[in-house]
């Protein structure tokens, strides 16, 4: 156990050591880095052995000319008839010096009749390749190990029979090509030292310049983290860098409102709450202040505290409701249930309220509709939207409920013909604590509430709800839920 902790810290150490190795920087640099060296690299490495291939290939035929040409001079003067002849030995020693090389002139019995050397004149070669080439199955090319010289082994033929009748072997020195090509190899490399640190601190200054927006975005964000809320964040730089800017500004926009409506929450909350116990204080205060109360006066003031404490048990009823729904979808209860009865068993609760203020409640069904909900959310939805219509309604009025569906989802329209919403108020309706005239609400015992937990409620069944409304004309809510619910 002591050894596996041991391990871990020594694990952990080297880590957070190398802690460079996940910068943007340092990845940068070397990107760049590798962008640029990598096309010089290639080009000293073509330049160099493009030259060796181009030498050693322009070598070759030279050896090729110069041994046919000189195999043309041996027939023509006769000389496997007289090896001493003057002029064709001048010409292979000419072309020997020309080439810091060797060649041998070997007849058809493998005798050398000219050494340019003058060492094996005279003499037998054995030689594999010789034989080969009097054969005629092939001429030679050799070049040793150490790559100084190039050996190639041609044909003398007759001009008149085609018959072989010996072997020119030519050995030309390539050291001057090598001298050439190691000059150039180290001219190549110094060109790659000096462009490769040429490219490094180009690529380190533009890594810095590439994650200077970042650092600074990063310092931003930290200063926002010291509480700084109310300064947007400006960062300077490439435009994803400023797009990432206005995204943090949204963002800090968002939880701006966010902490205001939070704070506006809570103050609605206290408000709320502390409205009905101040009443209820206040009539017990009046009863406690005075002698000799009658009874009819104790029992008024006990039904304004019994209404008090219905109003305030509401309140408190509504927010265990809102608090319900902002948790999340994963606590859904998902059945499939037919919309049509849901909807029916809602209107059949809320007919004695509508009866009540005279109210004609109408329910249109256009199709049978089954679907994936939470019966439990969507029926608390559509009961404060119809409960609504009917408590903010005209005398006399009507409310009209429909139900319709495509191949995707359902809607469900709330049509009243009440006294409508000011569109100054419509974005706010669903606000919580937001009442459009609130004297009327707490009259019909309003929390403020209830369009709020109808928003979260469709919402938690990602669906949408709009409102269509003009003052003193009527108010029309529509819901919309897709059939198939998506987690």
């Amino acid at each position: 156990m002591y050894i596996q902790n041991g391990v871990l810290a020594i694990f952990s150490k080297i880590k957070s050591k190398l802690w460079f190795l996940k910068s943007m920087r340092v990845h940068s640099l070397f990107a760049l880095f590798l962008i640029g060296i990598l096309p010089i690299l290639f080009f000293t490495w073509e330049m160099v052995s493009t030259y060796n291939s181009t030498a050693l290939n322009q070598r070759k035929n030279d050896m090729q000319s110069q041994g046919s040409s000189l195999a043309n001079l041996l027939i023509s003067s006769g000389y496997f008839g007289d090896p001493s002849v003057e002029e064709v030995n001048t010409e292979l020693s000419r072309i020997a010096n020309i080439y810091d090389g060797r060649i041998l002139v070997i007849d058809s019995k493998l005798n050398i009749l000219k050494d340019t050397y003058g060492i094996e004149d005279g003499n037998t070669i054995i030689s594999e390749d010789v034989i080969k080439c009097l054969r005629g199955t092939s001429n030679s090319i050799y070049q040793n190990k150490q790559g100084n010289y190039i050996e190639m082994t041609l044909p003398i033929t007759h001009n008149n029979t085609k018959d072989i009748v010996g072997v020119i072997l030519l050995n030309f020195s390539i050291k001057n090509i090598n001298s050439i090509s190691v000059v150039l190899s180290q001219k190549a490399s110094i060109l790659f030292l000096t462009t490769a640190i040429l490219i490094f601190v180009y690529a380190f200054f533009y890594s810095g310049v590439f994650t200077k927006p970042f650092n600074n975005l990063k310092k931003a964000i930290g200063h926002l983290t010291e509480g700084y809320m109310d300064e947007e964040v400006k960062v300077e730089g490439f435009y994803e860098v400023g797009q990432i800017s206005n995204s943090l500004n949204q963002m800090l926009l968002r939880i701006k409102n966010l902490e205001r409506s939070r704070q506006e929450f809570v103050s609605n909350v206290s408000h709320e709450l502390k409205t009905p116990i101040t009443s209820i204080k206040v009539l017990a205060d009046s009863l406690i202040m005075q002698e000799n109360v009658p009874p009819e006066l104790y029992r008024e003031f006990l039904v304004d505290i019994t209404e008090e404490i219905e109003r305030e048990n509401k309140i408190i009823t509504d927010l265990l409701s809102l608090v319900k729904l902002d948790k999340t979808a994963s606590e859904m209860n998902i059945t499939s249930i037919k919309i049509n009865d849901l909807l029916e068993l809602v209107l059949k609760r809320l007919r004695p309220i509508a009866k009540k203020n005279n109210i004609e409640l109408i329910y249109e069904s256009f199709r049978p509709v089954i679907a994936e909900v939470d019966e439990v959310k969507l029926s608390l939805a559509l009961s404060n939207l119809i409960e609504n219509a009917i408590k903010y309604n005209v005398e006399d009025g009507w409310v009209r409920v429909s139900l319709n569906a495509d191949h995707k989802y359902f809607y469900v329209k709330v049509m009243d013909s009440g006294i409508g919403i000011p569109e100054e108020a419509q974005d706010f309706i669903f606000d919580r604590f937001f009442r459009v005239d609130k004297a009327r609400s707490r009259g019909t015992g309003g929390t403020g509430l209830g369009l709020s937990i109808t928003k979260n409620a469709v919402h938690m069944h990602k669906g949408a709800i709009k409102v269509f409304s003009k003052e003193n004309e009527g108010t029309t809510f529509t819901v919309r839920v897709p059939i198939n619910y998506i987690a």
